[in-house]
This record gives structure tokens, C-alpha cells and sequence, in this order.
């Protein structure tokens, strides 16, 4: 099963984070061969991090939620908030697989919170040579349509946020975003 992860930072708590780097990436070291994207958000004046998104395969929602209240930065007190659901893999691959690569362009995250009927499901043909990891936002059995999250490349956050029906969601954020693990 797919999780979506998103751990939203704590103001003033980029000190903390910065100190934990090395534990963060230890920690998902374990997790190499489940990871399907992950890359810190940034705050588009500064670039400082504002949260960090984990896509993973793991055998289900306890799992998910062992891995995402593990973290050593959320043990630490870095993040404010925690939202897990899981997801659905519509592209079928993992950001490593973007034909775009890991740099050149603007990077978003786009967060659709919705409820009612399932919006979007398909992958959007007029995006899809941009889009790194898309796909639904689903309750804990799959079930039922909560919203849908995707990452792309895209000119700027009015480009990504047009991925998805506006009118379909309660609200829609975009962050800017980048790929993320260890530097090379």
C-alpha cells in the first residue's frame, strides 16, 4: 500500500532540523527501496525548509504510521503536524524516474483537500510530461476519496496549482518543493 507523508515544520524550528539532517537521512536510508519521492517543501522568499514529503510502499497504515511517528525530527519536535494518508501511485514510478530529472525548473507540491465525489483521478494528459508523482489521497481502507497530491515541474505555483479542478477541492495549496536524500 501507498502512504502519502507530509510533516509540516514548526516555526522556528529549522535549527533543530538542521541538526537532525544526518539522523533524518539514516532513518530513510532504511526505507531506500520504499520511497517512491521525498523532498523537503521551501518557503518561496527564503528557501528555508517548511516540511518535508515522504511517498511510501509499506504493508499498511499501522506501518505508515509507525514510519511517519518515528522520524527522528518528529520525535525532536521539528514538525507542528503529521498528515498521513495513503495514495495511490497513478504514474506507476517513483520520482528517480521523472524523464525531467533531479534539477532544472521550479518543483511543487500541489495539496488538494477534498470531499464529496472523487476529482481527478486520471492522470491530467495536458501535465503529465511534468508531473514527478501524482495521485488520490484515500482513508486508511482505500475506500473513500479525501483529495489528491501530486509533485511536478511546472513555471510557477499558479502553473502547478492549475493541475488540478479548482473547483472540486476545499482548498488547494502549492508548495514550492525539491528532490530530496542525501547530496550526491
Amino acid at each position: 500500500m501507498e502512504f502519502f507523508c507530509y510533516h509540516r515544520d514548526r516555526p522556528g524550528s529549522v535549527a533543530l532540523r538542521n541538526e537532525l539532517r544526518e539522523q533524518h537521512w539514516s532513518y530513510m536510508d532504511r526505507y531506500a527501496k520504499e520511497l517512491i519521492a521525498r523532498g523537503p517543501t521551501l518557503a518561496g522568499d527564503s528557501g528555508a525548509p517548511t516540511g518535508s514529503v515522504h511517498i511510501i510502499d509499506l504493508p499498511g497504515p499501522v506501518d505508515a504510521r509507525a514510519f511517519a511517528f518515528a522520524e527522528p525530527g518528529y520525535q525532536a519536535g521539528v514538525y507542528r503536524d503529521v498528515l498521513l494518508r495513503r495514495w495511490s501511485n497513478t504514474l506507476g514510478r517513483t520520482m528517480w524516474d521523472f524523464p525531467g530529472g533531479r534539477t532544472g525548473g521550479n518543483r511543487y507540491l500541489v495539496l488538494g483537500l477534498g470531499s464529496g465525489p472523487a476529482a481527478d483521478l486520471a492522470v491530467p494528459a495536458e501535465h503529465r510530461d511534468e508531473l514527478i508523482a501524482y495521485g488520490p489521497l484515500l482513508s486508511d481502507d482505500g475506500a473513500t476519496w479525501l483529495g489528491t497530491a501530486a509533485l511536478l515541474r511546472a513555471p510557477d505555483p499558479d502553473a502547478a496549482g492549475a493541475v488540478l479542478s479548482r473547483d472540486r477541492y476545499a482548498n488547494i495549496e502549492v508548495h514550492n518543493w525539491q528532490f530530496g536524500g542525501r547530496p550526491s
